[in-house]
């Protein structure tokens, strides 16, 4: 993630509205339509916002006059900026995280079904889409991204591990370019988020308007490839050799170290990037990221996730990160263990295992779900 983009995310305030204004929901012909309307604060996603898209999924799923559902952030900066980080961070150091995995549970519980939602699903992903925002529109069936789109996963600015089903969604990237976004949280724009799965089609901003006025009137298949155009040359492309040299190493450790001897000043300034960031995010991310490859379905790895997010209320480094980026801005995290070597295989290992307060199941929801439409 750029200073730029960070800047532009944390320096958002909260929204005065009432949380029942936060998530607009209506319907325009055969279109239901969801707009985040936080724009004061990126649209970040707070746990009523989250629980009141899920009611409209479900009375539109039985609606028969609603064919498509559309989603898209009030504002001319972005979709949405990811969680709201603040409020995290009030119910760690007050409340001891319990609102926070309440949340997760409802969050992640929607991420996974909007990924099998059984009508079209078109996801705006135009301006910011970080973190949260990701997990509502990425999973989507139609995911369209405009030249103003920066995509990312920055958790590990933060002293957090890529959640939402980012890790499914990165694991899955070419080569190791999803290994190359974890870690650093870099934002794409719109070629690179399709080339990493992303995204699916790029649609001038200037277009959106018209874009949502046919898809409440037309089928998605008849109206996205009027509006779609082909995407403008993208970095990441350029870049994978040595990605996919570097990134391929079994640790962190030996990733930077491959980054900072490879001879390629991006490499360069990539292994600087990463060493401001939370040794013990940056392994829990690499070990998230490598399991992910290998339990297969969105819902296994969300349930991985669950395990992770919980354990990371627990340490230092994800209220020191928000302190530091969100709180006082002074970008100066003190880390804790401040360095990659201290940061022992067993930690690692304690971000896996279950939480106290049980696991997410969406394992089992699924199967059961599916034993029923049977």
């Amino acid at each position: 993630m750029t200073d730029s983009v960070t800047d532009r995310v944390t320096n958002s305030v909260p929204d005065s509205a009432a949380e029942d204004d936060a998530v607009l929901t209506r319907t325009e012909g055969r279109a239901g339509r969801l707009t985040l309307n936080r724009p004061r604060a990126l649209n970040a996603l707070t746990h009523p916002m989250a629980t009141r898209i899920a009611e409209a999924l479900t009375a539109w799923e039985r609606d028969p006059t609603v064919r498509t559902v559309v989603i898209d952030g009030a504002g001319e900066r972005g979709l949405c900026a990811g969680g709201d980080i603040r409020m995290i961070h009030r119910d760690v150091t007050s409340g001891g995280g319990a609102a926070s995995r309440a949340f997760w549970r409802d969050e992640y519980t929607l991420n996974a079904r909007i990924a099998r939602y059984p009508k079209p699903y078109v996801a705006l992903m135009d301006g910011i889409v970080m973190g949260g925002g990701v997990g509502i529109s990425a999973h989507g069936s139609v995911r369209i991204v405009t030249e103003r789109s920066r995509v990312a996963m920055p958790e590990t600015t933060i002293g957090f591990v890529p959640d939402v089903g980012g890790t499914h969604l990165l694991s899955r990237a070419p080569g190791e370019l999803g290994t190359h976004l974890a870690l650093t949280g870099a934002a794409v724009g719109a070629a690179d988020a399709l080339r990493c799965g992303l995204a699916d089609h790029v649609v001038p901003s200037g277009l959106l308007t018209a874009l949502t006025r046919d898809l409440a009137a037309e089928p998605v298949a008849d109206v996205v490839p009027r509006y779609a155009v082909e995407a403008p040359a993208g970095t990441l492309d350029g870049q994978r050799e040595w990605i996919d040299h570097c990134y391929a190493a079994d640790t962190v450790e030996e990733i930077v170290d491959r980054l900072m001897a490879v001879g390629e000043p991006a490499a360069k300034e990539t292994a600087q990037t990463l060493l401001t960031k939370s040794p013990t995010a940056l392994k829990a991310t690499l070990a998230a990221v490598r399991r992910a490859r290998a339990l297969g379905s969105l819902e296994r790895v969300m349930e991985q996730e669950y395990r992770v997010s919980c354990a990371a209320l627990s340490r230092p480094d994800f209220v020191e990160g928000i302190r530091a980026q969100v709180i006082d801005k002074d970008r100066r995290p003190r880390w804790a263990p401040a360095t990659l070597a201290e940061v022992t295989d067993a930690e690692v290992a304690r971000f896996f295992a279950p939480p106290a307060d049980g696991d997410l199941r969406l394992t089992e929801a699924l199967t059961e779900d599916l034993t029923e439409a049977e």
